[in-house]
Order: structure tokens, then sequence, then C-alpha cells
């Protein structure tokens, strides 16, 4: 990538974070889960908290931001905790689909029965994604829910005869203990007749936070990236999938995720929490001071329009290291969510990752950059206009082949002496 390139993307979020235009809304409609996942980002559990927010104030709140923004503008993400644990999850969803909105949802597919289905298929539910994070005993283990494996694969072919669902999506969150099984995975993705995989790494916050036996080492996530690196080649029919996450580089980026790297939370992205409560995504540490207001006291629009002020600074998630850095136009503090507030500095950074690699490709572009500087220069010397220089007049030596043609010459004839003896004498008498 050019520097003019990262210079327009710097300016393009500077840009985006004055401008704020909201185009995703997470609804965290509740933080009670049947599954107990050891990595869970938000510790959900089986307790009913108080403070649920009701049918009627998500209700509130989707016409808020349809009068603001328009329904149609918006995705709406549903999450929890488990999304269908809620009762009345599909009347409330269809009422934001009769007002425009589009929407999809992320569960643990153990609830998913013919009755959930043909809900889905009413509330006009266009996408899904459903986590697999290993073979059936593995993935029982790892979410704590025995029989669970079973009934999930039984609502993933549920829902592929919905008419509504577009996208059906298996996620899968790398750990330590699934890292050699995911060629196991991609057999059971395949097994189902799903073409979408996701493919995430477990990120150190929640009931993961600090778990040595879950979080991938630096040589252990390097050989995730080159898993789906080499079998999206081996797959060309699949969409897979490196799920939203970090910055890992520019051309790894473009080659995972298509694009550059950005964390658009808090001037793309905002979530609804289950209490109300208005934040970045729902991932986010639930610190008091990133918590921007909430749905009872103020309206959603007004909540988003003057606060987040925090989370719209270029230099939101930086400190002095990360500003010297020169992947800091790009990366700027690495993603919101695994930012540590209290050591104030990234929890995940490839620079440090990699500290050996990038240390040698960093001597390599220096070495390349000054050689480039040469050549530029001796370019330049080139190109400056030179001086005429006189050409020295040569004397041509005579050969032997010039003598003979000069003795073979013809002599002059005889009407031509005569004339020039004539002209000769005259000269001599005057």
């Amino acid at each position: 990538m050019t520097d003019r390139e990262i210079d327009y993307i710097y300016e393009f979020k500077k840009r985006e974070y004055a401008e704020h235009k909201l185009r995703a809304l997470f609804f965290e409609v509740t933080s009670r889960c049947n599954a107990r996942c050891e990595h869970c980002g938000s510790s959900c559990g089986d307790f009913v908290p108080k403070d649920e927010i009701t049918a009627d104030e998500i209700k509130s709140v989707l016409d808020d931001v349809n009068e603001h923004y328009g329904a149609k503008n918006i995705m709406l993400y549903i999450t929890g905790g488990e999304p269908m644990v809620r009762k009345d999850l599909f009347e409330i969803m269809e009422y934001a689909h009769n007002l425009g909105f589009r929407w999809g949802m992320t569960s643990n597919g153990i609830l998913i029965d013919e009755e959930a289905d043909k809900k889905m298929e009413k509330a006009y539910m266009e996408t899904v994604s459903i986590s697999i994070d290993g073979t059936k005993e593995l993935h029982e283990s790892f979410r704590r829910v025995p029989g669970a494996f079973d009934k999930i694969c039984k609502g993933i072919k549920l829902m592929q005869k919905c008419p509504t669902i577009s996208d059906l999506q298996i996620t899968t969150c790398v750990n330590k203990k699934n890292l050699d099984q995911l060629d196991d995975i991609l057999q059971i993705v395949k097994d189902l007749g799903v073409k979408d995989w996701r493919i995430i790494e477990v990120d150190p916050i929640g009931r993961a936070k600090g778990n040595t036996d879950l979080l991938l080492s630096p040589e252990e996530t390097s050989r995730m990236f080159q898993y789906i690196i080499e079998t999206r080649k081996k797959n060309p029919d699949m969409k897979i999938k490196y799920g939203c996450g970090h910055f890992l580089g520019n051309e790894l980026n473009i080659e995972l995720l298509g694009t550059c790297y950005f964390c658009f939370t808090g001037y793309w992205v905002a979530s609804v929490l289950s209490n109300g409560d208005v934040f970045g995504c729902p991932d986010i540490e639930r610190r008091p001071e990133l918590i921007q207001g909430n749905i009872r006291e103020r309206k959603f629009s007004d909540i988003w329009e003057n606060e987040f002020k925090n989370y719209r600074t270029i230099d939101r998630t930086s400190n002095k290291k990360c500003k010297a850095c020169p992947d800091w136009k790009v990366c700027l503090g690495d993603a919101f969510h695994t930012w540590d507030w209290d050591e104030n500095k990234p929890n995940f950074c490839v620079r440090e990752m990699f500290k050996e690699e990038y240390d040698k490709m960093d001597k390599a572009v220096k070495v390349f950059l000054e050689y480039r500087d040469k050549i530029l220069k001796g370019k330049a010397e080139e190109a400056k206009p030179k001086k005429e220089t006189k050409k020295k007049k040569t004397i041509k030596k005579t050969t032997k082949k010039d003598a003979k043609k000069a003795t073979s010459k013809k002599p002059t004839t005889k009407k031509t002496t005569k004339k020039v003896t004539k002209k000769t004498t005259k000269k001599r008498k005057k």
C-alpha cells in the first residue's frame, strides 16, 4: 500500500468519525443464555435480570431510529445472550420488518425447531449465524451443553428451507482446543450443505480474558491465518471468511477481508444492551465511561447525535508507542473491543505478536528505500542538461588499401593538361 493510499484512508476515517452515519444497530435483546460457553465475551448465564428491556421499549427505539435515519438504511443485528430465550422475540422482529428494517440473528442454534423456523419466515429474518466450534464431543464440552450438537445440525437443515434467509452462516471461534480440528469442522460445514464459514479467534474478553487454555499464541494465530488462505484456494465455491477482528498488516487484511482495516464502532455501529444502555459494539468492555446513555432516559437518536465523543476522535485508542508506529494511520490502536483501558495499550498488536518478523521487514524496507533514493538521485543526475563539447578532428590513417586506390587512379587527359598549361603561360606573360 502506497503512502498516498494510507493518507487517503486516514483522512477518510477522520471524515467518517465526524459524520457518524448510523449503518448497523445491534440489539442485545437479553443477557440470558441456555449455554455456558468458556469464551463468552458477555459472560452470559441463566439468570433473569430485573432490568431487561421490554418489547415496547425495543419498539419505541425502532420507531425513533426509523424516524431519524430511515429503517431501510439500517441493518439490525440481534444478539444476546441467546436471543431465542425471549418468547416475544419474533413478535418484536415482525414489528421491525413491517417498519422496513432488514435483520439477522446470531444464535447458538440449540432452540431452533420447526415452530421457530416458521416464526423466522413470518418475521422475515434474512441472515443467521450459528456457532459450531468442533466435532460433537468438543463442541458440547466447549459450550457446556450435552446433546446440543445434534439439535444444532437439525436446526441448520430446517433453516435451509426458510425462503427469507439469504445468508446462513456457520461461525467457529478458534482456540487452542480446536485449532487442530479445523479440517473436521470444515467437513461438518460441507456435510450440512452450508457455503458460508466464518472463522474468528477467541479474544481476551469476558470469560476468555486471561484464559491461557483458550487464547492462541502468535504462532497459532499465524497458523489460523495460513489455514484460511489455503482453504479458500482449495474451496473456491465457498465463502470462507475471517471475522471482523484486528489490524493484521495491510496486505494480510486485504487478503483475508478484501479491504483495509476498519473498526466501525461508535461512528457506523451502535448497540442497545439488554438493560437499555446505549453503547458501541456489544463485545466492548462494559465500562461506565463507555456507556453513552440509556433509552429509558433519553431517545436513542439524541444519544447518537450528541454523545459518543470518546468514540469519534482519531486517537480514541492510542498511546505514544502506537502513534510512533509505522502502521498508526491505518491501525489506529487496533480494535476498540480489545483495548486495555487500565493499561492504555492494545491487547492485540500484530507488531508485538510477530516482532522478529516485523523487525526484519522494517530493516529490509529501510535498505530498499535507501537504495530507491540512490536510484532516483542517479536518474535525476542523468536528466540534467549536459554541456555541448566540440568534436576533435580526427586524422585518418592511410592503410595499404587506401594506397592501392590512390595509385590505381586514372591519369588526367591531354586536353585538360593543355588547357592548364595555356592558362599558366598567359599569366606569366602578363
